[in-house]
């Protein structure tokens, strides 16, 4: 996609209500989103969708809503108190700050700069005369860590209150709760546990649309199993990870690719990760990490809450803290690369295009779409409408405008059917269904719409 359509690929998914910019009457807040009417559609369905194949449908797994405020030693004993900091400098004529090592990664991305250290990346800096990206100036401060949890007060008195956190990600609430959930669920390993739910990283973010925000949401699940089974696990979640991109949410599988990441790569408590990547509109990025963490994480809870977090096997009376993997997801960013691989502007015979989301049936913000032909008929077609709504099938009434544009309003919003009610409909108990898609049109009774709309082998 280049440039001038990515620009239309935002501004419609802004102005047909996907996205919005966050406290926009207020000038907005920097990488702050709104999901709209059809944001809020999409994702809850592909939230369903992820709760579906990773959770309900698993045997092996169960499903978790911890709370987003935890005791601040959990953050300790992970490590996230001390070692989750980005280097950042300013610049000292305009005062705009940036990321040191994505700074010099543009000019030499085959690098590992996350691994110099601060008075490294500063003289690097120096050394390729790097200019402020604002204002042009080459004056700036030294590198230092900047802490990326944002904090905040619990209690209500002034001047007692304690310092806690938001949480940075997801999974800690997961390792807190395994021993309560395989005692409660009386589950014998291999074990799953998963969640969906907000993490908040106080952290510069490339300004690439949704792809990194300071608030976001995680689809993530921590996967408890012997020591043995850990490649096969590893290998399975990959497989399943890349299985859900292109078979549940249509994703092209020239578009992603997994690659595993080189040794110093590693987060400090992985023993091997890969990322599944897209080529997003600004090039590749992750869009979904598989990591085996080994057993770092209930160690360090272990210890530091001194408390006993082993595995009893009840038949061979063994003790063991189970190995990890680790599939983890972020919804925003599953989102934009399902808009991105749906987003197509095609040709019609008359020199004409069409803009047209073909989104998965499945997770289309609306099913279908019902056009009376007419006004003066609205009150029939919006009878219809209603009919459809209480078979809990998601769909939208359209009346204003032609009957062509409103096709070309709903194609452009991933509306798979669009349901045509003529003046011949108030005769025949008919109506006209017509196909995203192939944009063929059939004669239907009314009386059959919700079978036929319910067939899975017309998605």
């Amino acid at each position: 996609m280049n440039k001038k359509n990515n620009e239309e690929f935002i501004t419609l998914l802004q102005t047909s209500g996907f996205i919005f910019k966050g406290s926009q009457i207020y000038g907005g807040l920097s990488n702050s989103w709104d999901y709209g009417p059809l944001g809020a559609l999409l994702a809850r369905n592909i939230k369903d969708l992820w709760w579906s194949n990773f959770i309900k449908k698993d045997p092996n797994n169960f499903g978790l809503d911890s709370a987003i405020l935890m005791n601040s030693k959990v953050w300790k004993a992970s490590g996230h108190v001390d070692n989750f900091n980005d280097p950042l400098f300013d610049c000292k004529n305009c005062h705009s700050r940036f990321r040191a090592d994505k700074i010099l990664e543009e000019l030499d991305p085959n690098t590992n700069w996350e691994k110099f250290s601060n008075q490294e990346l500063t003289q690097k800096i120096k050394d390729n005369k790097i200019v402020c990206k604002k204002c042009k100036s080459v004056d700036f401060t030294d590198v230092r860590n900047f802490h990326l949890m944002f904090s905040t007060k619990m209690g209500i008195i002034e001047g007692s209150q304690s310092e806690i956190f938001l949480r940075p990600e997801t999974a800690q609430g997961i390792f807190l709760n395994f021993k309560n959930v395989y005692r409660s669920m009386r589950k014998k390993l291999p074990l799953g546990i998963g969640q969906i739910g907000k993490a908040f990283r106080n952290e510069i973010t490339p300004g690439n649309f949704i792809f990194r925000m300071r608030e976001f949401e995680q689809m993530e699940l921590e996967f408890f199993c012997v020591k043995n089974d850990v490649d096969k696990w590893y290998d399975y979640y990959i497989n399943k990870a890349n299985a859900f991109l292109t078979e549940e949410l249509g994703i092209s599988k020239e578009k992603i690719r997994t690659r595993a990441h080189e040794e110093d790569e590693l987060a400090h408590y992985s023993k091997k990760t890969s990322d599944i990547e897209f080529n997003f509109n600004f090039g590749w990025g992750e869009l979904w990490g598989i990591a085996h963490r080994g057993n770092f994480d209930l160690q360090q809870h272990q210890n530091n809450a001194d408390e006993d977090l082993y595995y009893h096997d009840q038949i061979t009376n063994e003790k063991m803290l189970p190995e990890i993997i680790e599939p983890s997801v972020g919804v925003d960013r599953l989102m934009l690369a399902t808009l991105t691989n749906a987003y197509n502007v095609e040709k019609l015979d008359n020199d004409k295009e069409r803009i047209v989301l073909k989104l998965p049936y499945k997770i289309a913000p609306y099913k279908v779409a019902v056009f009376p032909l007419s006004k003066k008929i609205s009150k029939q077609a919006f009878e219809l409408f209603t009919k459809i709504l209480n078979w809990d099938i998601s769909a939208t009434f359209d009346e204003t405008a032609s009957i062509g544009k409103r096709y070309r309003r709903q194609d452009s919003i991933g509306t798979f059917w669009g349901i045509t009610f003529d003046f011949d409909s108030l005769e025949d108990n008919q109506v006209t269904l017509r196909n995203r898609d192939t944009m063929k049109q059939i004669r239907i009774p009314i009386n059959e719409i919700k079978n036929y709309l319910m067939k899975d082998d017309i998605h």
